[in-house]
């Protein structure tokens, strides 16, 4: 009878090993679904990531396999996922490891100590709005992570601009608003300001003021000229076209504009020389409202009207 019971001990004492490294048991024990096998991460994210809104993350809880979702659960629309009996919790941006915790608390109030993990298996695409002074405004999608660079390459890059590149302004999809200078980043290559773009941030690209001025005289569109803050005579000629004007007098130019007091402000630039020696000092920034008058001369000024049409053909206007 005592070398019985001694074999029962024993063959107790193997059932047990063998169930803890987990050697399959006989059918009879199989009353509860055997758990399923925990998602394998597809995609590895950082300690520091914070999960957002479109991520999909594999939950496990050790030891409930009901608990444990066998597929990837959507971060939904204001950081929440659907946990099985806990319901939802919020894990919108929170680490990993901090989400995990998150879940483990909700689940306290059912399970004694539960052993939860949470990992990102997907992470949702950038969405962010262009709009501005680039070549091709409009909404892109673009893979995570996203900096100022991605999303000005993706709309084209900027359109023409005068002079120094405009700050950019971010507005963040919590309403706060930020400015990066464009021309540190792309002029002078000061990569730190290259700041990460956000899902559901709206990048705005300032374009250069428009004034309209007046060019009349010895050139081939006389009338109304739109030019940009900033720009000069040279530039409204430009614009307004001297190709066929062989004669025109660019060595005589005058720029009048309305003064303070009412009276008429004349001033006379050399632009033929301006043009020729690349004294920029020696031209004027227009205003709005200026009238730029183009005198003809019986001499020919050599080169003159091919200087100006040259310049024209660099202009993107």
């Amino acid at each position: 009878m005592a070398r019985r019971f001694s074999n029962l001990i024993r063959i107790a004492s193997m059932l047990l090993l063998l169930g803890s490294l987990g050697v399959p048991m006989p059918a009879a024990a199989q009353d509860v679904a055997p758990a399923a096998p925990p998602l394998d991460p597809t995609v590895q994210s950082s300690s520091d990531y914070r999960i957002r809104q479109g991520d999909e993350v594999a939950l496990t809880v050790f030891g409930e396999p009901t608990l444990s979702p066998t597929q990837p659960l959507r971060v939904l629309q204001g950081g929440t996922i659907a946990v099985p009996l806990a319901g939802n919790v919020m894990i919108g941006g929170l680490t990993t490891s901090a989400a995990s915790d998150a879940v483990a608390r909700k689940l306290r109030k059912y399970l004694r100590d539960p052993k939860v993990t949470v990992a990102v298996v997907a992470v949702a695409p950038i969405e962010a709005l262009v709009l501005g002074n680039v070549k091709t405004p409009g909404k892109y999608t673009l893979p995570p992570p996203t900096r100022l660079t991605d999303v000005i390459a993706a709309a084209g890059g900027l359109g023409p601009t005068d002079g120094s590149f405009p700050d950019a302004r971010l507005e963040y999809p919590d309403g706060t608003v930020a400015t990066v200078s464009l021309q540190k980043l792309l002029r002078d290559g000061d990569v730190t300001v290259n700041s990460v773009v956000t899902s559901g941030e709206t990048v705005y690209v300032p374009s250069p003021n428009l004034l309209q001025v007046e060019v009349i005289g010895a050139v081939d569109k006389p009338g109304d000229t739109l030019v940009r803050e900033g720009d000069d005579v040279a530039m409204a000629i430009a614009r307004a076209g001297t190709a066929t004007q062989e004669q025109a007098d660019l060595s005589h130019v005058t720029v009048s504009r309305n003064g303070a007091n009412g009276g008429k402000i004349v001033s006379e630039v050399n632009l033929y020389k301006v043009l020729r020696e690349g004294d920029t000092s020696h031209d004027v920034v227009l205003q709005k409202g200026d009238v730029v008058f183009v005198p003809s001369s019986p001499k020919r000024e050599p080169l003159a009207g091919s200087l100006i049409y040259t310049l024209s053909n660099l202009l993107h206007f």
